[in-house]
């Protein structure tokens, strides 16, 4: 069996479970059970806490997990992401009191607090800067009023908490993470499991992106319309029983949808529909 790291708790736990039941795998019922098996898609789940993911996966004793672009990173283990899945974003920063730092080179001398020692730990040795990493756990905001550092780098989501700190973010960004499907590295990049996995995460990724959009619209207007909505190789027309209309058939962006819809009346379609994409392969 395929046997794969799923988070067990935190931001990126509900996410992925929900991922994996859309792309047709079985999950769990209790959030106690930390080990289920899916026997008809031949998969063993392994509930693990998302900072151990990496290191389990590195091993070899699990195939792939899913985790944080930035655990990963920060683990400092043998893994690496394979496919990024879209969910739990977060940008990674700098930050401090008002007025004390300006830039990345400011941090030179001073002491950092983070959660995430190994990621800021590499990021100032790429910069060469001279600087001391404090490890501390959980919420790091108050590091800087203690007296433990002047500097703190952590995650930064709409910046509240650090504004209620006191505190403002500096330089630009550190990285910026999702969450992400990760192997060991070296290990075989053409398992057809682990394919069949991917290709299942990625029809999910697409079937959020796209909608399928139908209407009809005159023969004479159809280069404009099949311009608008070019589909992936190209859409399906079909003809009516009206004569000079078709029907068209294309995926379409569902961000872009409505302004789709829009440009598609404008020039004569009708009867435009969009429907959702449960499940797709590219």
């Amino acid at each position: 069996m395929l046997r794969i790291a799923v988070p067990n708790k935190g931001s990126l736990s509900g996410p992925a479970a929900e991922m994996l039941h859309e792309a047709g795998y079985q999950q769990r019922r209790e959030s106690k059970e930390l080990r289920i098996v899916d026997p008809t898609n031949e998969v063993e789940f392994f509930y693990l806490r998302p900072r151990d993911i990496a290191i389990y996966v590195a091993s070899g004793q699990l195939d792939i997990g899913l985790t944080g672009r930035d655990l990963l990173i920060d683990s400092g283990a043998e893994a690496e992401e394979i496919l990024a899945l879209g969910f739990a974003r977060s940008t990674f920063r700098y930050a401090c009191k008002p007025g004390t730092i300006s830039g990345l080179a400011d941090l030179a001398g001073k002491t950092v607090a983070t959660s995430y020692e190994g990621i800021v730990a590499g990021h100032l040795a790429d910069h060469g800067i001279d600087a001391s990493v404090v490890h501390l756990d959980g919420a790091v905001e108050t590091a800087i009023q203690l007296g433990v550092a002047q500097v703190i780098a952590d995650v930064v989501e709409t910046g509240t908490s650090l504004r209620n700190a006191g505190l403002e973010v500096v330089g630009e960004p550190i990285m910026r993470s999702e969450a992400v499907v990760i192997r060991r590295t070296g290990a075989d990049g053409d398992d057809p499991k682990v394919q069949q996995f991917l290709r299942r995460l990625q029809g999910v990724l697409v079937a959020r992106t796209y909608v399928m959009m139908d209407y009809d619209c005159r023969v004479e207007q159809l280069e404009k319309a099949v311009a608008l909505t070019p589909g992936l190789e190209s859409p399906t027309v079909s003809p009516l029983h009206n004569e000079g209309w078709v029907a068209v058939r294309a995926m379409v962006p569902a961000k872009e949808a409505q302004r789709i819809m829009d440009d598609l009346y404008d020039i004569g379609a009708r009867a435009i529909l969009t429907t959702a994409i449960h499940a797709c392969r590219l």
